[in-house]
């Protein structure tokens, strides 16, 4: 039977500011997920617990166990960084000593220009920091009657480009990211993602849809990815992982609309139910029998929907509708698989503000051969990379 790996990152749950969270713009009263506990007066989460997340810290309504069932720790990020690509990537082994650009006053005039010379379209508005949901909201009718892209960024090194897709079709605006990203990389800017973020109408107002979103992140060197690969195992993107890594490393990749499509394809995954023909980038390819797959989910929802737009309720409720498919999970593994829990960076919605916060990140370990313990304080997500390297090969 082949081994197996499963790592599910909870985006942005964070538990605690990090010691140089101010150099990033953040409060050392971060803490998204004992905040979101305090704030929805405990989380229902048994299955987690049992895990051991609330060995870790004081989580308000979230038990310490006496005998947990899985390995629990907090890890410290070694790169420079509280970004998406920053906190995957050094999970998958790629330490970013050399924070992304990020741009508080907009983008450069020489920036800007470029791309809309490039993809013609005629000019951009915006072109500041800015919450997504807000500025879609507030430019719509400039919007629809220039048909420019509305271009915006935020405290993360990201280039984001939003438009009605019933005005401007969706395949223009992934064209436009592409011409953007493609200008990105070639000049330097070392801009670490361009967002699609398509709109509609709905009621009389703007509503992201979130199933169209696309990342259109820089390429990584090298990851762990890149060796499973080589070695002839499966990697299965679930959710935006393809997006993250540029599909670099990846054999199979298949986006979501929710945290709930992005569980039951991981649960399917898990089961062998799941049809990898259909979502394989080579149909022809063969992978080997010596070495096991990996499959590889982030649940978005935490930080998209609810971080960013300082939903302590919906947060919680999202980690509490994660919660309940970890038995389902559990239960459909094999002998031979491991599974992690963890996050890649915080976005706490009780703090002022709306960007990601610079966090700790809890990790919780599970599976039939792994012996329950306390991991303690461990240096660098990469220590999941490591884990996923021993356990496979």
């Amino acid at each position: 039977m082949r081994k197996r790996a499963i790592v599910i990152v909870i985006d942005s749950m964070g538990i605690g500011a990090m010691p140089d969270c101010r150099k990033f713009g953040d409060s050392e009263k971060c803490n998204t997920l004992k905040n979101v506990c305090e704030f929805n007066n405990g989380l229902n989460v048994p299955n987690l617990a049992n895990l051991g997340l609330g060995n870790i810290q004081d989580f308000k309504g979230i038990d310490s166990v006496e005998n947990p069932t899985g390995q629990y720790g907090t890890m410290v990020e070694k790169s420079k960084g509280k970004d998406t690509t920053t906190g995957h990537w050094e999970m998958m082994g790629l330490v970013s000593e050399k924070p992304f650009a990020t741009f508080p006053e907009g983008f450069p005039a020489e920036l800007t220009e470029k791309f809309v010379k490039a993809t013609n379209c005629g000019g951009i508005l915006a072109n500041r920091p800015a919450s997504g949901t807000a500025i879609i909201t507030e430019l719509n009718e400039e919007h629809h009657k220039t048909k420019f892209p509305i271009v915006y960024t935020s405290a993360d090194s990201v280039f984001q480009i939003a438009v009605d897709t019933d005005l401007i079709p969706l395949e223009t605006l992934y064209k436009w990211c592409e011409t953007a990203r493609k200008i990105l990389t070639d000049d330097g800017w070392n801009v670490s993602r361009v967002i699609a973020r398509p709109y509609k109408i709905i009621d009389g107002k703007p509503v992201r849809i979130s199933k169209d979103r696309r990342d259109y992140s820089m390429v990584p060197s090298h990851t762990v990815l890149n060796d499973l690969k080589d070695k002839g195992s499966r990697v299965i993107g679930i959710g935006k992982i393809e997006d993250i890594f540029s599909k670099s490393g990846i054999t199979h990749a298949i986006h979501t609309g929710s945290n709930k499509e992005g569980l039951e394809l991981t649960l399917k995954a898990v089961k062998g139910e799941l049809d990898l023909d259909s979502i394989a980038y080579d149909k022809n390819a063969e992978y080997s029998q010596a070495n096991g797959d990996f499959i590889f989910t982030n649940l978005v929802d935490t930080d998209m929907l609810f971080g960013h737009r300082n939903d302590a309720e919906g947060y919680g409720k999202a980690i509490e509708e994660i919660d309940t498919y970890i038995p389902k999970i559990i239960d459909s593994m094999n002998e031979d698989d491991i599974l992690v829990i963890t996050a890649d960076h915080g976005c706490d919605p009780t703090v002022e503000g709306t960007d990601h916060t610079r966090e700790y990140v809890p990790i919780l370990i599970y599976g039939d051969k792994i012996q329950p313990k306390n991991l303690g304080m461990i240096t660098g997500f990469d220590f999941i990379s490591n884990l996923i390297k021993d356990w496979i090969f």
